[in-house]
């Protein structure tokens, strides 16, 4: 299912309908093991290219980070800021393959919230914007607090979560 286009034609002054919208792209992954085990920052930005063919728009910069979203400050994420502050007029449109990809903290959310742009994250098939519904801009809230709480409990302490003492009244059920 193609990602639902929200009613978002706002074009930049002096353009033209026969132009492409201009767009950036942004991936990241955690560490230099993540990046070595597969979250491959290559096919990450293969599959934004592909959706921007696809869609018609142009890629004007790429932004890679590899780092950690859990606390804002990263390198080439405020460099993507930086650019579209500066280019607000004709680029207003990030791509990204999924949220936790993007922000795994609140006030990243909301500096990109205040910059007023349009967000695809792509395998989510979610268009993210100030033009979204309030049932998208909840459960796109709720995405980002849960990659916040995913990058904030340990491995070992989410194994122990999965195989606690069920509560009174309650049975535990293996899968098959």
């Amino acid at each position: 299912m193609p990602a639902r286009t929200l009613t978002m034609t706002r074009r930049a002054e002096g353009t033209t309908a026969h132009q492409p919208t201009r767009v950036v792209l942004y991936v990241r992954v955690s560490s230099k093991d993540q990046e070595a085990e597969g979250f491959s920052i290559p096919a990450q930005v293969r599959l934004l290219r592909e959706y921007a063919a696809s869609k018609g728009f142009a890629i004007v910069r790429e932004f890679e980070d590899v780092e950690t979203a859990r606390m804002s400050g990263r390198t080439h994420f405020n460099e993507m800021l930086g650019y579209l502050k500066g280019h607000h007029a004709s680029c207003r449109t990030i791509l990204a393959e999924k949220t936790d990809r993007l922000y795994r903290n609140p006030k990243d959310w909301v500096t990109l919230d205040d910059l007023d742009v349009e967000i695809h994250f792509v395998k989510e098939n979610e268009v993210a914007s100030r033009n979204s519904r309030s049932s998208e801009k909840f459960m796109h809230g709720m995405k980002v607090l849960m990659a916040r709480t995913s990058s904030t409990i340990s491995p070992k302490k989410r194994i122990r979560e999965c195989w606690r003492r069920p509560a009174p009244g309650y049975i535990r059920v293996l899968p098959l």
